[in-house]
């Protein structure tokens, strides 16, 4: 009669999980679907993945080409259409990130005026969130970063490229950009004016009159500037600000009732 040990059983159990495990890794990995296809292949199916919206797909693929195909004209295109993937999959920080690399790969590259302007518009048209966006916030009450740097890269575009044509669209996009910027600077000295802060409230509007002279936010800043200068007490200053608004806006509507109350719905003081 066979005898059994405890050391023998536990001897052939290891010896099972050995051969298991010898077996599990000699399977084939994956296969990659992609494998054996040329550069043009998977520019072709990335594109299409992008058509259809499959952005995670499509830059993979896109990778895929550069990694294996470096130095075509197909992998040049492929780190544009990334940056422009990750753009249309919400990702701003990355699709900033590939434009800059292929700026800083190919400056001279035929179609990098496009590259500015993908970049451009990153900034431009970056998500507000869930509050901005069901509360109407427009770009003047938001954080100016985006909005500057949105600027500094369309006005780089249209100076470097001013033929191109993306040129006109950039440029209307940066009069719709410093009209924000004074706006927020009116916001903030609207802010500080409601809340009793007149010097913060006087400095702020100053700042937006002589850094954004005749944008429609003008008009309101001196206003903000003369009343703030009246409760200071400044009646020097605030005549020379009430002349200014009244040469400039014979017609204001401020001189009667003052600025409309701009609060959203959702703000409650």
């Amino acid at each position: 009669m066979a005898r059994f040990t405890l050391g023998s059983v536990a001897g052939k159990f290891a010896l099972i999980g050995a051969l298991l495990l010898g077996a599990c890794s000699s399977l084939p990995d994956e296969i990659d679907e992609t494998s054996g296809w040329n550069a043009q292949k998977l520019y072709a199916e990335a594109k299409a993945s992008m058509t259809e919206g499959g952005y995670d797909r499509a830059i993979k693929l896109f990778e895929k080409l550069e990694a294996r195909y470096p130095y075509g004209r197909f992998a040049q295109q492929a780190q544009i259409e990334v940056a422009y993937a990750h753009y249309k999959s919400g990702e701003p920080g990355l699709a900033l990130a590939a434009a800059d690399r292929f700026i800083k790969l190919h400056p001279n590259h035929p179609n990098v005026d496009y590259v500015y302007y993908l970049k451009g518009l990153v900034n431009f048209n970056e998500d507000l969130g869930l509050l901005a966006g069901i509360s109407n916030q427009d770009l003047s009450e938001r954080d100016p970063k985006g909005a500057r740097e949105a600027f500094d890269t369309f006005r780089e575009l249209v100076t470097r490229f001013p033929e191109s044509k993306y040129a006109e669209d950039s440029r209307q996009r940066m009069q719709y950009l410093v009209n924000s910027l004074a706006a927020h600077d009116v916001h903030v000295a609207r802010y500080y004016y409601r809340r009793g802060a007149f010097i913060a409230a006087a400095n702020r509007a100053q700042t937006a009159v002589a850094t954004y002279p005749g944008t429609p936010a003008t008009e309101e800043a001196l206003y903000l500037m003369v009343k703030s200068y009246e409760a200071l007490g400044l009646k020097d200053l605030q005549g020379d600000a009430e002349r200014v608004l009244q040469k400039n806006f014979p017609n204001s509507v401020y001189y009667s009732g003052g600025p409309p109350d701009r609060r959203p719905w959702w703000q409650l003081w």
